[in-house]
């Protein structure tokens, strides 16, 4: 495998990480042994957040955090975990957001459910208005300082947020965001619109969550008949909710052609689907989800793909204008 620089820094993670939503996955053991098996392969950046648990449910928030930090104790140096901060934790006034309190509590619990001393990439989950900036980067900043966190970044903020995210950090001497987070596939497309032109400018590099669309892209779903019950599409209100608009038209298209080219590769449809996502150089890491370790291998697959240019320009004109799934 081939590893990447890590955004602007000069740490080195497989272009594939393992991500630890585990909207799959209802064991722990199993949880575990998926993270285990994904680092035998190779896989050395792992994505977690606070409010991560299994299944994807609230209810198991943290649990996430834990299970990832049974596996730590015997190859914490081995990899670069990030997990992230201020999503809901409780029904408390501060038990949100990204106040100097709240992250300066969130980040000692993670540590603690995570066994380690410190968090390489500690990511700030979503924006929060209703906190100055500046005291959001003073406070990351003094993470940075205490060595409880190595790198700041961001995931769903804006691209004028995240510049003058930069310009604060700039101008007061404040360790920078390294990475954003956002979603981005062939049926989101939203970050071409001024993500991308932020990252060549600046060098923070993207971390594309749901690059295969949450399965829409990988071949398990189709026009002709609706997800099967124990499938996210369906458990999920908010995403059950807008299935019928997802799969439309233009999707039902995008997807048969993806299919065609899959066939031409010898390929699945979801490694088509991430080696377009990895094509562009603005993308420093796709995220993978997966539910099992065959799953992760067939993503770890997506890397030996070469979609040649008129692949890439069918995919491209295709998916044109596609924006359907926000921050899911």
């Amino acid at each position: 495998m081939k590893y990447v620089n890590f955004g602007n820094s000069g740490v080195k993670v497989s272009p594939i990480s393992l991500g630890l939503g585990l909207r799959g996955q209802s064991d722990a053991s199993e949880a575990e042994k998926l993270i285990r098996s994904s680092i035998d392969m190779g896989v050395n950046l792992i994505d977690c957040a606070n409010v991560y648990g299994l299944l994807d449910d609230r209810i198991n928030s943290g649990s996430s955090e834990k299970i990832l930090g049974k596996v730590l104790k015997s190859c914490r140096d081995d990899v670069v975990i990030t997990t992230k901060v201020t999503s809901p934790t409780g029904i408390l006034p501060n038990d949100r957001g990204s106040s100097r309190f709240h992250i300066m509590r969130e980040v000692e619990r993670s540590l603690k459910r995570l066994n380690t001393d410190h968090i390489d990439v500690y990511i700030l989950h979503s924006p929060d208005d209703s906190t100055p900036l500046e005291e959001i980067i003073r406070a990351m900043d003094d993470l940075v300082r205490a060595g409880k966190i190595l790198y700041p970044g961001c995931s769903n903020y804006k691209a004028w947020q995240i510049y003058r995210a930069l310009s604060i950090a700039e101008t007061t001497n404040a360790a920078p965001f390294i990475t954003m987070q956002n979603s981005y596939s062939l049926i989101h497309r939203q970050l071409e619109e001024e993500h991308f032109s932020l990252a060549k400018h600046t060098g923070v590099g993207i971390m594309a969550y749901s690059p295969i669309g949450i399965g829409i892209l990988s071949g398990a779903y189709n026009h002709k008949s609706k997800p099967d019950p124990g499938s996210v599409w369906n458990k999920n209100p908010r995403l059950k909710n807008i299935y019928s608009n997802v799969m439309n038209g233009q999707t039902i298209e995008l997807i048969e052609m993806i299919q065609n080219i899959a066939e031409q590769h010898n390929a699945t449809p979801a490694q088509i689907s991430l080696s377009w996502v990895l094509s562009h150089s603005e993308i420093s890491v796709a995220i993978s989800g997966p539910d099992n370790d065959e799953q992760m291998k067939e993503s770890l697959g997506a890397l030996d793909i070469k979609l040649t240019e008129e692949q890439l320009r069918d995919l491209n004109n295709k998916s044109k204008g596609l924006n359907l799934l926000g921050q899911f």
